[in-house]
């Protein structure tokens, strides 16, 4: 290694590694998807015309009856045990890369802390490396207890772009804190700050499937409402991604996404408080109305009404999936706009 190159350099380095790896893992899970919806059509084609494959819901005229009973196999396989679970080639590829790629990615963060001499989410840089890692982190954590690999091109294609962006865009060179920053809350708030967005990404990638997933379910019934009332002539038209058919139900799909929301939403409840107790240690007042002050209590809200509107019955389906993505689609806004172009006391992107 050559004496010039610094801890800091290692770092950018293993960074760029870790983004090739990710979109490498992207790559790989787009193939298991494309893999899912060929052998679902195979399926269809080999299943007799009276009987509906499991994985096959709205590919033919199947009954709501067995409907519902793939919806029942798909969720059992969502919450199969690791050893039980399909063995999908292109998905354990997949995966066996967003390890290695979290890896690189880990050894990238530690080695910015160690050259900063402190936690390394400081700047809207080391925020982005730290809040992508844990991204990975809770999806590989929750690939334990879900089988969610459906979820992995969305979850290393989002990664690739916000981690590559922020080593593009973002990168500033490690420099000493500002005064406000030296406390022991930049510890506690933005690292829980960190894993509640990361929580709610997972619960906005299953929103949007949810969605996706919905919208096939009710072409599905429609279709089957029409042929049992004798319409010969149905369309036989794509009811959507042919791999939507081996995933879990929408139903399912929200409640998952509902409880990983919920996560996040304590978290970002205390990241809430912290920053309000820490806005006192630094600057003599719990609440000043500042700008990032204000969208944090944005956010806060968003989910609160997510939640309570998810519990009201009237609100479930598809308005909860995109309060859900509004949620999500605001964290994101919080962290790339107001950091960059609003004016603020917590301007600590460390772009010039």
């Amino acid at each position: 290694m050559p004496e010039d190159l610094s801890l800091d350099a290692v770092s950018v380095l293993l960074v760029w590694t870790a983004v090739a790896v990710y979109a490498l893992a992207f790559i790989a899970y787009a193939v298991d998807l494309a893999r899912r919806s060929d052998l679902a059509l195979k399926a269809k084609d080999a299943a007799p015309a009276t009987v509906a494959a499991p994985a096959l819901v709205g590919a033919g005229a199947p009954t709501i009856r067995e409907i519902r009973a793939a919806e029942a196999e798909a969720e059992l396989a969502l919450n199969a045990r690791p050893a039980e679970r399909p063995r999908l080639l292109w998905a354990r590829i997949g995966t066996t890369l967003t390890w290695l790629g979290f890896l690189l990615h880990v050894a990238a963060t530690v080695l910015r802390g160690i050259a900063a001499e402190r936690v390394p989410w400081s700047n809207m840089y080391e925020f982005a490396m730290t809040g992508t890692v844990l991204v990975v982190a809770v999806y590989l954590v929750v690939l334990f207890r879900y089988d969610l690999r459906f979820l992995g091109t969305f979850i290393t294609g989002l990664v690739v772009v916000l981690l590559g962006g922020a080593a593009t865009s973002f990168y500033v060179v490690v420099v000493p804190l500002a005064d406000p920053l030296k406390s022991v809350w930049l510890v506690i708030h933005v690292f829980v700050a960190s894993l509640a967005s990361a929580f709610l990404a997972l619960a906005f990638a299953l929103s949007v499937v949810q969605l996706m997933q919905a919208r096939r379910e009710a072409r599905a019934i429609a279709r089957v409402g029409a042929e049992a009332d004798g319409a010969a002539s149905v369309s036989r038209g794509r009811d959507g991604a042919r791999f939507l058919r081996t995933l879990p139900s929408a139903d399912s799909l929200e409640s998952l996404a509902y409880r990983f929301a919920i996560i996040g939403f304590i978290f970002w409840t205390f990241t809430l408080i912290a920053g309000a107790i820490w806005a006192n240690d630094a600057w003599g007042r719990y609440w000043g109305f500042d700008t990032k002050e204000v969208w944090t209590f944005v956010i806060w809200v968003l989910y609160a009404g997510y939640i309570h509107a998810r519990a009201t019955r009237g609100w479930r389906g598809n308005r909860s999936a995109w309060l859900s993505i509004v949620g999500f689609s605001a964290v994101l806004f919080n962290f790339i706009i107001v950091n960059q172009f609003f004016k603020g006391l917590h301007a600590y992107s460390g772009l010039s």
